[in-house]
């Protein structure tokens, strides 16, 4: 079977053969997807024309209930995503309700955040500004929603979490998406489009969906559209360069590789709720979605007396968990979401190798459950210890797509701090300290190359929300290497597709021009 492409109003088929996507345990081919043939101008066109002006026709409120339409959609057809996410990515039930539960939340959370902006169709923002001696000329700020296509560029590992969590505020906003899947996990996405499209949610156009190659995507690129994109470094700087997108200034957000860390304060010792906490949170991030996360953590700074112990409390939590075929019922680790993936993991961790030794895992005599190692994509859940601290060559630079994490002491809170800042941007960190001076020193002095600084001491206990989960009413995104975007933040995410701009006038004019107009001062209630 190849998957259709939703574009222009209909379903479209890509020429020739396709791409095969298989399953990551069996490697049985699934379906097929093509893009090859298809004309993607005309379908941006399409989006600007017909969905643009369908959504931009409804207010603020109007918009916010078609999401909480669309969230009733996907749960009605979650044992289907579930099945998809087993079948194309080797999800376990956790993996896969990760996914496809936090994509159904998000909507749920845009639908209701989104009811405080009622009747609006545009933003007012601040108060108006006299330019004359007299009231009679004034000025007013406004934020109006674009008229182009938000263009979502999207990673294989969050196949309906990537699509919702940034068409929620898009569609919110007025502004038809067209998203391009990950290539290997491209049918869940699809899946998802087709239900929507099926039950006649959203106006013709607003929604678009092309699976295979971008091939020209860009190339159709216009002054109002916004290009959004989750994936590698090398891929995010190819599109910031392209032609289309420099010579029309087209705005751009990326996310792209993540070193996370978790950092334990000096009273995070062995025994203490901050210890525990951290070695718990350490093993989930190491096995849920078997890793395959952008938040994972993927260093683990403790102080140097603490490391050891640290080291070893996680190795034997990580040697309770079951790996292999997720059909088995006593399995909790599956596998990678392809060979392809699998090879990059397996390179990764050569890497770190030469400077760090194996606490627990590294695939020696590793058999995964119910599964042919020639023919699945698994990687055992490794541990590895690096005490070349700041000296180290690749720990601090190379992400390993998958269940792997180094333990690194540090000497005092200087240290720490660099060691985090050392990543060069990261999407999170997670603190564990109770300790209010560690706090005061290190939260400021890597906040601004962290998107997110989650703190976790005994009082907060198991009711914090996760290191690696994306919370839809706070912020998404870091600086430096990774990426330099920014997602989500609750209605604070509409800013992205929409522009501001400056009426100068007389207040007559600025009274009409603000009869449907929003106080933009809601986006960051």
């Amino acid at each position: 079977m190849k998957l259709a492409n939703y574009l222009e109003g209909r379903w479209q088929e890509g020429e020739g053969a396709g791409i095969a996507l298989t399953d990551p345990v069996t490697g049985e081919e699934l379906v097929r997807v093509s893009s090859d043939g298809l004309d993607l101008g005309a379908a941006l066109d399409f989006a600007r024309a017909s969905g643009g002006a369908g959504l931009k026709a409804m207010t603020y409120e109007a918009r916010a209930a078609l999401l909480g339409r669309i969230a009733e959609v996907l749960t009605a057809n979650r044992d289907a995503y579930f099945d998809i996410s087993l079948r194309n990515s080797g999800s376990t039930a956790a993996d896969a309700g990760f996914d496809v539960d936090g994509a159904i939340f998000t909507l749920k959370t845009y639908a209701r955040a989104g009811k405080v902006l009622g009747g609006g169709r545009l933003l007012k923002e601040g108060a108006r500004v006299a330019l004359a001696k007299t009231e009679v000329f004034q000025a007013q700020h406004f934020l109006t929603p674009l008229s182009g296509v938000a263009i979502f560029i999207n990673a294989f590992n969050f196949p309906a979490w990537g699509l919702w969590e940034k068409a929620a505020p898009a569609l919110l906003a007025g502004v038809p998406v067209l998203v391009k899947p990950a290539t290997p996990t491209a049918w869940l996405t699809q899946r998802m489009v087709q239900d929507v499209v099926d039950a006649g949610i959203l106006p013709p156009g607003a929604i678009n969906v092309v699976c295979g190659s971008a091939r020209d995507l860009l190339d159709h690129v216009g002054e109002c559209d916004v290009v959004s994109f989750t994936g590698s470094a090398d891929t995010a700087a190819r599109i910031r360069m392209h032609p289309a997108v420099v010579a029309k200034s087209v705005r751009i957000n990326v996310e792209a590789d993540s070193v996370n860390s978790a950092i334990l304060g000096p009273d995070a010792v062995p025994g203490s709720p901050e210890f525990d906490l951290a070695v718990k949170e350490i093993v989930r991030e190491l096995t849920i979605k078997t890793g395959q996360k952008c938040t994972a953590i993927r260093r683990i700074l403790a102080p140097a007396a603490v490391a050891p112990a640290l080291a070893e409390a996680v190795a034997g939590k990580l040697a309770g968990m079951t790996v292999g075929d997720p059909r088995s019922e006593a399995v909790r680790v599956g596998p990678l979401v392809s060979k392809a993936q699998q090879a990059a993991a397996f390179e990764g961790l050569a890497k770190l190798r030469e400077e760090a030794r194996v606490v627990f895992g590294g695939g020696e005599g590793f058999v995964p459950v119910d599964a042919d190692p020639a023919l699945a994509a698994f990687v055992q859940p490794t541990l590895l210890y690096c005490d070349q601290g700041l000296m180290a060559k690749y720990v601090h630079d190379v992400e390993v797509f998958g269940p792997v994490a180094t333990v690194l002491p540090y000497g005092d809170i200087a240290d720490a701090i660099a060691m985090a800042r050392r990543g060069c941007g990261s999407l999170v960190a997670s603190v564990y300290s109770a300790s209010a001076a560690f706090l005061a020193a290190l939260v400021p002095a890597i906040a601004d190359l962290h998107g997110r600084v989650m703190v976790v001491d005994g009082t907060v206990g198991n009711q914090h929300t996760g290191h690696g989960n994306v919370m839809p009413n706070c912020l998404h995104g870091g600086a430096g290497r990774a990426g330099g975007g920014e997602e989500l933040g609750g209605l604070r995410a509409l800013a992205m597709y929409h522009r501001r701009y400056v009426v100068q006038g007389s207040p007559a004019l600025l009274d009409a021009l603000s009869a449907d107009a929003v106080d933009a001062a809601l986006l960051g209630a």
